[in-house]
């Protein structure tokens, strides 16, 4: 979308005149919102134009959340600095050893209070551009019908998109804190004293549910996939969202007969709904049921397909779902600029994970995680018992020059970089070339990693999803905000709650076919998967896993399910050595035959770095996050977080 486009290249300024021109003292959330009156443009000139209208709205796009890592800056937006990191790093998934990170130095070692000041919490509350989007949507709101020259259809359409964007930006926060003071208006907040008290779950939920309802009464169902139509919100978006928000409320987190910690947000009801409403699963079930209905009827959403049946047909189709603008799977989208380490004047997270040596690496939990490629689950001890091993990534051949046989699922390695992959994967054809990475001790990329790369592959692995290598050098990357797979994963997993397990499986099974995999039940014969419920939901879990790595899901699946253990359980690396000693790399010496090299694979704990919570415990208080202790203290009705 050419508007959403121009955001990125200096309209925010519009917003920015205007917003601060007009607000005095407010003292609610971002000091942004406290500054003086000032500027030469106001809002009478912003909204006695259509055009300047129109760029106020695609101002606002530049404040939703993205959740790739791209600014060293001090200035907003904090949270996606690399200074924080990822909060996927907090789950058990991924570890960082970059002890810059907050959280590596606030999480990990536990020090983190509601007392942090600049790049110290996961999600900022008030570093984080919510309150921002939120007044000036509604700032729009409230406006929007003064303008002229601007036909009543579209007045909707933009009236609508705002009211997406408050309520995503809602979600945004709402995940890491609960309930949150719910703001109906611009609100000056401008007298001596004020109350703004802080939102129930419920009424959270509710607030942004309903607007997202009025948004999808409105919008189209989908703009177009052209990279400059992408971006906007629609009908699909609003609606895909929907069904994300009430699969994280109908969760244990907020939906159990006893509050996660109790205190004064228990009380209130700020943290959960005050006991187990089985009607919530419901609700989410209705809501996929919606999404789907509307989406057998339009088709114009779909999951990105293989062209062939090799694994590389079906890595190239998995990437394109996430990675590619363009891809049919992708419900929304946010796009930022700035400028990589080389000043090219785009955004590049490749040179954020490679020349900075900042990544993060998957844990060998998580690589066990993904099946074989038939579908079937991957057992370490079986492997192990049946001389598989040696094969857990790549199939064995007598001759490198006979190729690379991937022997598990696709989506590990657009996950996670594993011994002997090949580092290129050709965009149009899937064809796999170049060299292979050497992971390995004493390997080739292992070797320049302790000399240039600090700690990458520190568990025998590193990152892939979203980074790509030489695939990505220098490009425009843009968050994949929401895409179809992960509401086929809500519909399985509200289906299965309900006890519809059969059709769970049928969902779930819709993802792996993707991927050339076979169905949950046929390559899982021992679990009875259609009777038995846990069983089920650990697969719908697992899958999530692998199917969403590095999309902000695996923490928020840990958080809603209470899974304390998991965030107790010390987690595994793999420890390569070569056995041949015949010391040639892959593919060295092709023509003479030089046999494939033999390994030793070792599990091993990860000591370095630590976790707390795998020694102390894991204190409930970690599941939200604190609110600051300057937003309390303002007194205008926050309360805080237990334990915090």
């Amino acid at each position: 979308m050419k508007e959403i486009n121009k955001r990125l290249i200096g309209l925010v300024a519009v917003i920015g005149f205007s917003v601060s021109s007009c607000v005095d003292d407010i003292r609610f959330g971002n000091d942004f919102l406290e500054k003086a009156p000032g500027g030469s443009v106001t809002m009478d000139t912003v909204f006695n134009n259509a055009e300047y209208a129109r760029q106020f709205l695609t101002g606002i796009y530049a404040l939703q959340y993205y959740g790739l890592q791209y600014s060293n800056s001090s200035n907003p937006p904090y949270t996606h600095s690399y200074w924080i990191g990822k909060f996927e790093a907090l789950s058990d998934l991924w570890v960082t050893t970059w002890t810059g990170f907050s959280m590596y130095g606030n999480y990990y070692s536990g020090t983190h209070t509601a007392g942090y000041g600049i790049r110290a919490d996961k999600f900022d509350y008030t570093r984080s551009n919510v309150w921002e989007a939120v007044r000036y949507a509604w700032l729009f709101l409230e406006k929007i019908e003064e303008v002229p020259g601007m036909d009543a259809s579209e007045k909707e359409r933009l009236k609508a998109e705002a009211k997406c964007l408050i309520a995503s930006r809602y979600w945004d926060m709402f995940r890491h804190y609960g309930g949150i003071p719910i703001l109906k208006g611009s609100f000056s907040g401008t007298d001596a004293t004020y109350e703004m008290p802080r939102g129930t779950v419920e009424e959270t939920v509710n607030f942004m549910t309903e607007l997202l309802d009025e948004a999808a009464a409105v919008l189209p169902w989908q703009v177009g996939n052209s990279a400059n139509e992408a971006g906007r919100w629609t009908k699909a978006g609003a609606m895909g969202l929907k069904t994300s928000i009430l699969l994280f409320a109908a969760s244990p987190l907020f939906n159990d007969n006893q509050p996660y910690m109790e205190g004064e947000a228990a009380t209130n009801h700020n943290v959960w709904y005050g006991g187990y409403k089985s009607e919530l699963w419901d609700r989410c079930l209705t809501a996929c049921e919606d999404f789907f209905r509307e989406l057998s009827a339009r088709q114009q959403f779909a999951l990105e397909q293989a062209a062939g049946t090799r694994p590389e047909d079906y890595r190239l189709a998995f990437r394109k779902a996430y990675y590619r603008l363009t891809s049919t799977e992708v419900l929304h989208s946010v796009r930022v600029l700035t400028s990589d380490s080389h000043t090219s004047g785009t955004y590049s997270w490749w040179q954020l994970q490679n020349a900075n040596g900042r990544g993060y690496n998957p844990t060998h939990d998580y690589v066990e995680m993904f099946p074989w490629a038939d579908g079937t689950p991957f057992d370490w001890n079986k492997a192990e018992q049946e001389g598989l091993l040696d094969e857990m990534f790549i199939e064995r051949v007598n001759n490198p020059a006979d190729g690379v046989v991937l022997t598990r699922d696709p989506r590990l390695y657009e996950t996670a970089i594993v011994n002997g992959l090949p580092k290129s994967l050709d965009w149009t054809t899937g064809n796999m070339s170049g060299n292979v990475y050497e992971i390995w001790v004493g390997g080739y990329d292992s070797k320049q990693a302790q000399t240039t790369e600090h700690a990458r592959y520190a568990t025998g692995y590193t990152l892939q999803k979203y980074f790509l290598g030489d695939n990505s050098t220098r490009e425009d990357v843009h968050w994949c905000y929401l895409r179809l797979a992960e509401v086929y994963l809500n519909y399985a997993e509200a289906l299965c709650q309900k006890g519809q397990l059969t059709e769970a499986v049928r969902q779930v099974d819709i993802i792996r076919a993707r991927v050339g995999m076979k169905g949950l039940v046929e390559s899982n014969p021992g679990k009875n998967l259609t009777t038995d419920k846990d069983a089920l939901l650990a697969e719908i879990l697992r899958e999530r896993a692998c199917e969403l790595g590095m999309e902000d899901s695996r923490f928020f699946d840990m958080i809603r399910y209470k899974m304390k253990s998991k965030f107790e359980q010390p987690l595994y690396m793999l420890m390569i050595t070569r056995t041949d000693k015949e010391g040639q790399w892959f593919g060295a010496d092709k023509d003479a035959g030089v046999p494939w090299p033999a390994f030793r694979y070792e599990k091993k704990r990860i000591s370095s770095p630590t976790r707390v919570w795998w020694t102390n415990g894991f204190d409930p208080k970690w599941y939200l996050s604190p609110f600051p202790l300057g937003e309390i203290n303002k007194g205008y009705g926050l309360v805080q977080n237990p334990g915090w």
